[in-house]
């Protein structure tokens, strides 16, 4: 009686077909992912996203050291490489003090660690117009000093041999620089291409009229560093590295006599060279016929 009754009540629910008969009940709602299936679909896109950006970060810092090609110039009085990165704190105290801005702060792309001080000594050299390496003074860690802790390490070749005269307190009671070792050495690395070498003078603008670095010219001002391009030169014998050399006895012009006995000029890169790059910035040549080695000892 029961089933009876059920029958009935279905078959009144159900809308008629044209005929009069009961149409078939269709489910219109679409079946539902399980809760959890889904879950686990925003974990795994989750997870992926985050693997990939660690596996990201971490190529960002490995594609610029593998993009570098050589060490960095280092500001005077810089501690061996891995103890100046080691203790550098990146706080740009050596750029703001230096009067000619040589010290500049890396970036990342350069691969030798971001805002770590360093020179390019053919942009900007340092010629020392601080009289006193300020770089060193303004250094809160001890990156840039004067005379190194005794445990830290000091390579064969890098103490000077006595200190550094500075050409521009030539006159001043106490002419020398406090620095005890160099940054690197000086090089001939262009013979062929050097004017000295050549028997060739020099006459202008040492690096053209575009040119933006500065050098201290003790004639002109004893304080105030001015740009290479408003000190033009005339040189029936070119000795820019030589005479533009911010220290006495660095560098000379060597004297040679030919087999047909003409006189022969050669610069020749001294014990006392500190490595400071004005010689490599000042050459009026391209690429220079002068660089400078950074963090290489003077071997005789």
């Amino acid at each position: 009686m029961n089933d009876k009754r059920e029958t009935e009540a279905a078959s009144e629910a159900a809308p008629l077909s044209p005929v009069g008969e009961a149409a078939p009940v269709v489910n219109n709602r679409r079946a539902r992912a399980p809760v959890r299936k889904q879950a686990n679909r925003r974990k795994f896109i989750r997870s992926a996203v985050m693997v990939g950006g660690v596996l990201g970060l971490a190529m960002l810092g490995y594609i610029p050291v593998a993009s570098a090609r050589k060490s960095r110039l280092r500001p005077p009085g810089a501690l061996e490489e891995s103890d100046f990165l080691s203790s550098c704190i990146k706080c740009g105290q050596c750029v703001q003090v230096c009067p000619v801005a040589a010290i500049k702060l890396d970036d990342i792309d350069q691969g030798f660690g971001v805002g770590v001080p360093y020179i390019d000594a053919r942009e900007q050299a340092c010629d020392f117009s601080c009289d006193a390496v300020q770089c060193i003074l303004a250094c809160p860690t001890g990156s840039l000093t004067y005379t190194k802790p005794p445990a830290l390490e000091i390579r064969a070749g890098m103490p000077l041999a006595q200190a550094p005269v500075l050409k521009a307190k030539e006159n001043d009671p106490e002419p020398t620089l406090n620095l005890s070792e160099r940054i690197g050495v000086a090089r001939l690395a262009h013979p062929e291409s050097c004017l000295a070498v050549q028997g060739k003078g020099f006459s202008g603008q040492a690096r053209g009229a575009d040119f933006r670095g500065h050098l201290r010219y003790v004639a002109v001002d004893r304080w105030k560093p001015v740009l290479v391009r408003d000190h033009p030169y005339q040189r029936d014998l070119c000795d820019l590295c030589v005479t533009e050399c911010p220290i006495r006895d660095a560098i000379h012009m060597k004297e040679t006599i030919a087999a047909d006995g003409s006189k022969q000029y050669r610069p020749e890169v001294l014990e006392q060279c500190v490595g400071c790059g004005v010689c490599e910035m000042i050459c009026p040549v391209e690429p220079a016929a002068i660089v400078v080695d950074q963090r290489q000892p003077w071997s005789a």
